[in-house]
């Protein structure tokens, strides 16, 4: 049992929980607008001591940089989204290195490939990745990669450019092979509340298989509240109900989990211990 900080949100009162840690949200997006530090003070009561908010094009990235200078608890990353990439302009790139060299970005994305929705054209998915590939190379972070019906062409791509500083595939939701790839290039694993759904059977057959230094949980809030909120606006404090059934799933005390995900979250992205 550890003492969450002070400091993090004004007025807010020492409480003794498990620590965990929200690997994955999107803490700028509008649906915050109205209640932004009240969604974080609930996260802390239930012992979510750090969040990364994520990037998914320039100005979400800023926005989540700004958010990262206001509270100690949250870091950012910078990177443009598969379904952003049309709108991406090539001139800013060199916004997107400043963001990077930020000390309170962690990682460069999210970035990948999603062919589902197909919002954005394939090849320049599949541009855009490579060149966030590169730069992660370059820059020394960790990438935040999204895959959707496109693990082929993600994991030719990561294997052909390489992920010196690590990776992790966010909100994973394929089976026990897709996982065993994803393992093989050294990429971390993330969970969010999809695993918590019982027709997840093919996610929830590849837990077991995340070594246990490989394995994090994540909300990817506002989306995919897991049970007993789905369908509500998820937001970071409803992480621990993903954490339970990945413990469970794990055959392993939720107290290990929690431990676990810390430790490699703070691994991965490169964050203090305190």
């Amino acid at each position: 049992m550890t003492t969450l900080p002070t400091g993090s949100i004004p007025g807010y009162v020492e409480i003794m929980a498990i620590p965990l840690i929200d690997s994955h949200a999107h803490l700028t997006f509008d649906l915050f607008d109205t209640d932004r530090d009240e969604v974080l003070h609930r996260a802390q009561n239930e012992g979510v001591e750090r969040i990364i908010t994520i990037g998914t094009e320039l100005t979400s990235s800023r926005a989540a940089v700004d958010l990262a200078e206001k509270h100690q608890m949250i870091y950012a990353s910078a990177g443009v989204h598969p379904h952003a990439v049309d709108d991406f302009d090539d001139s800013d790139w060199e916004a997107l290195s400043t963001l990077w060299a930020h000390p309170r970005v962690c990682a460069v994305g999210e970035t990948g490939l999603d062919y589902y929705y197909d919002y954005g054209d394939r090849a320049r998915q599949r541009l855009l990745f490579r060149r966030h590939l590169e730069a992660a190379a370059e820059v020394g972070l960790p990438v935040v990669v999204h895959i959707r019906d496109a693990f082929d062409d993600a994991f030719e791509l990561m294997a052909d450019v390489g992920l010196p500083s690590g990776g992790v595939v966010h909100c994973f939701t394929g089976g026990p092979a897709a996982c065993e790839r994803a393992l093989a290039l050294g990429m971390y694993v993330s969970l969010s509340g999809i695993v918590t759904f019982k027709n997840a059977k093919a996610l929830r057959s590849a837990v077991p298989i995340i070594p246990a230094d490989r394995v994090l949980v994540e909300t990817d809030a506002p989306y995919l509240a897991p049970i007993p909120n789905r369908g509500q606006r998820n937001e970071p404090g409803f992480v621990v109900h993903t954490a339970r059934v990945v413990a469970e799933l794990r055959g392993v005390s939720y107290e290990e989990l929690c431990r676990t995900t810390r430790a490699n979250t703070l691994r991965l992205f490169g964050l203090p211990s305190t």
